[in-house]
């Protein structure tokens, strides 16, 4: 299952984010994942989710990122949340180009049981239609 939290810039998506997989975190049965680009919000997460800053994988671009979640997902098979802050900012790319991304994204949560939250920046106006079907 993907879920989107969207909204301008400035509007508090990250720190929603960080509320969930905190929240999250009590209950989950399985690991859970942060992904963002910089390290920020490293110290506002509970010790069991885990951070990881894509600058320190050099993961830039569509593909790149794609073949790192897999990765993630792959790693271990008890991931039960994958959260990924700023993908605009990670792929270097609008959230409109981004249908190719988000067919992966649905196919390794359906495939592998894992809820995986993502943040977009953008109005609901502005979202596609790829990406409304999970509002």
């Amino acid at each position: 299952m993907i879920k989107i939290i969207y909204g301008p810039k400035g509007t508090g998506k990250t720190k929603q984010l960080i509320d969930a997989a905190n929240a999250n975190a009590k209950d989950a049965k399985g690991l859970s994942v942060f992904i963002t680009d910089n390290k920020r919000c490293m110290y506002d997460l509970t010790r069991s989710v885990r951070f990881i800053d894509t600058s320190d994988y050099q993961v830039v671009g569509e593909e790149a990122l794609c073949g790192f979640v897999k990765g993630v997902a792959a790693c271990n098979s008890d991931h039960e949340y994958i959260y990924v802050d700023g993908l605009s900012r990670i792929t270097g790319k609008g959230i409109s180009e981004l249908g190719g991304i988000f067919y992966m994204l649905d196919k390794v949560a359906a495939d592998n049981n894992i809820t995986i939250t993502i943040t977009c920046s953008c109005e609901e106006e502005g979202l596609p239609d790829f990406v409304k079907k999970y509002v």
